[in-house]
């Protein structure tokens, strides 16, 4: 091992080893080769372009990025760890991207993090030619391919990059690109002769299960879910913005904290609720497909999808977010016919007829997945293009392995959703605290090595207070895995500190004395403080109702859609939790979706939205609903 490149990566990374492949990936940029790098989530792809940027003194790496989010992570925790780096977005005021420019073309950053619509503009181009570049590095390679599953046009324009800069080094990396899309990534940017670096795409840490949910199911499921991982990061994925904001209400009701994510909040609230949750603040956080890219938790048990995914790569990816400390995790996918209707309707509102074709394969390939009898390992590996050395992996429901809180029965509910919550919630009150999970593992048992919680917590509630005093995202102080180790360790020096993995020169210089008095305090007696209590989001809604309160108006109160204040409206008012008031219809829409309830009956929405005026929402299709029923049920 090269001594310099390994001093700099204990320098500022605080690590001593590298992970797998990361030393030789180093290696290629450092020595000018092109490279093409696929590495799953979690196995350490940005350091494999940032630590030899760092180490190119004058020169510069240029580093493509699809998200400002993204982008401004990166460059926080670069700044963190003394690396000068600068990113290029829409997110700078004028004046900053002209200092930006300046500084860059003088040789001052060590990484600048570029959009691709911005590195195509032939003033960007121009402008980089006068920057001292040591490489080119594209992250989320795999949306430059027609065949990846997040094709995006803008990529394509990165094939002039080798044009334009033909001896400078070019590096490619993703998390999740099949044989035909690796292809394609090397002949799209034009890559001379690169060294390939394709890391196993087995994660045998993880446990896939895969469970079709008969009609009204899927609630208890997920509930009982929540109750087994009580003390421990879990994500949920919903296929639509409405669906996350009746998960995250239906978990609060349950006393289940629970934030949401999804793309038409606006980024400050994302930007909030993403960090409350990376900072251990909400434990449970449900997201549309939006949500995930960049993300850096190590600790995460378990990832439950709650519908098909469009592709094996997306599930791969999104799954992958779990056991990135190495640790076991599960992978749920609790799927439903209906998921089927919703996939193909969008399938068939493509106009382009080769996408069109390959998202129908891409469909194809998520059906074999989720209704195969064969080893789900197997099937993922086998995706990628790598051969499965096993027969049974002993890792997925296919194997044998499938957590206890999901082999037990499920009865079905005959109707009403509310039905459904209250089974789970029985159920996941008569389990509490089981978390016996088949192959030995306690999902919610600390795994860390330590019994200490009381300590895990406290320092987690340090690293929340100090971050928000800077006013930065808690993981910049440091990570999961960071965390862990000084739990075990309980270092009493900084010496002893300078040797917690993660804490590199920097990172101690800035928070060794305060972790040191932290860990001081909480052997003289300190504790974390309680965690507080939230309003249910059924008895908020009702106290805004109250007051007279529109829809839209309690919608923008509670950071909700309208669509989804107006079913948990209807819900309340199927349960006799509150009256009907006319204000909340129009007169006119009431009375039209009455008489077509009277026709056509009220199991089913959409012909009923089809056969009412298009101004006419679903919303109030719901509550009129609710209030009929509740009628019928009275009399």
């Amino acid at each position: 091992m090269n001594a310099d490149v390994l001093g700099a990566l204990t320098r500022y990374w605080g690590y001593e080893s590298f992970r797998p492949l990361q030393e030789r990936i180093v290696g290629s940029l450092l020595e000018g080769r092109d490279a093409c790098v696929v590495m799953p989530t979690g196995g350490g792809k940005s350091l494999c372009y940032q630590l030899p940027a760092a180490m190119s003194d004058g020169k510069t790496g240029i580093v493509v990025s699809p998200l400002i989010a993204l982008m401004q992570d990166q460059m926080a925790q670069l700044t963190q760890m003394g690396i000068p780096a600068a990113v290029l977005n829409s997110s700078l005021s004028q004046p900053e991207q002209s200092k930006v420019l300046r500084q860059a073309s003088a040789g001052e950053f060590r990484l600048v993090y570029v959009s691709p619509e911005r590195l195509a503009r032939e003033d960007m181009v121009q402008w980089l030619k006068q920057v001292p570049i040591a490489f080119f590095a594209i992250d989320e390679a795999h949306c430059i391919s027609e065949w990846g599953h997040e094709f995006r046009p803008e990529y394509r324009q990165l094939s002039s990059l080798r044009a334009h800069f033909p001896d400078r080094p070019i590096a490619a990396f993703t998390a999740s690109a099949t044989r035909q899309v690796r292809h394609d990534i090397i002949d799209q940017l034009r890559l001379k002769n690169p060294d390939k670096y394709i890391a196993s795409f087995h994660r045998p840490n993880l446990r896939y299960t895969v469970r079709e949910c008969p009609s009204g199911t899927q609630t208890q499921l997920l509930l009982r879910a929540m109750r087994n991982y009580t003390s421990s990061n879990v994500i949920v994925y919903a296929p639509t913005i409405r669906r996350v904001e009746e998960t995250v209400d239906l978990l609060e009701e349950q006393g289940i904290q629970a934030i949401g994510y999804h793309g038409k909040m606006d980024a400050q609230a994302r930007r909030q609720n993403q960090e409350k949750w990376m900072s251990d603040e909400v434990r449970v956080l449900v997201g549309t497909i939006a949500f995930g890219l960049g993300i850096n938790k190590a600790a995460v048990r378990a990832v439950i999808h709650l519908s098909l995914p469009k592709s094996i790569e997306q599930y791969y990816q999104e799954a992958g977010r779990a056991g990135r400390d190495g640790l076991a995790a599960d992978c749920v996918l609790l799927w439903q016919k209906k998921d089927v209707g919703l996939l193909t309707y969008f399938i068939e509102q493509m106009e382009d007829p080769a996408e069109k074709e390959r998202s129908w394969q891409r469909y194809h390939t998520v059906r074999r997945f989720v209704e195969s009898r064969k080893c789900r390992h197997m099937q993922i590996c086998e995706h990628f293009g790598e051969k499965a050395k096993w027969q049974s992996c002993g890792a997925c429901d296919i194997c044998g392995a499938v957590p206890a809180w999901l082999a037990e029965p499920v009865a079905a509910p005959r109707r009403k959703r509310r039905a459904a919550v209250a089974a789970a919630a029985a159920v996941g009150a008569s389990s509490r605290g089981t978390a016996l999970i088949t192959g030995g593992v306690k999902a919610n048992a600390v795994v860390s090595g330590d019994n200490n919680e009381e300590l895990r917590e406290y320092l987690r509630e340090w690293r929340r207070m100090t971050a928000r005093e800077q006013g930065i995202a808690a993981f910049l102080i440091m990570h999961d895995t960071s965390l862990e180790e000084l739990c075990r360790r309980q270092p009493l020096t900084m010496s002893e500190l300078r040797r917690v993995s993660g804490f590199g020169d920097r990172k101690t210089e800035l928070y060794g004395a305060a972790i040191l008095e932290a860990l001081s305090r909480f052997k003289n007696g300190a504790r974390p403080s309680a965690a507080t209590s939230t309003v249910a989001p059924s008895e908020e809604t009702a106290r805004l109702l109250g007051e007279g309160k529109t829809f839209e108006e309690i919608a923008n109160i509670r950071g909700r859609q309208v669509s989804s204040v107006a079913s948990l409206v209807a819900d309340l008012l199927e349960r006799g939790e509150i009256d009907f008031q006319p204000e909340w219809i129009l007169e006119g829409h009431r009375r039209q979706i009455e008489e077509a309830c009277g026709r056509l009956g009220m199991e089913r929405l959409k012909p009923l939205k089809d056969a009412l005026p298009e101004q006419v929402s679903y919303g109030e299709i719901r509550v009129v609903i609710a209030n009929l029923r509740r009628q019928k049920h009275a009399d």
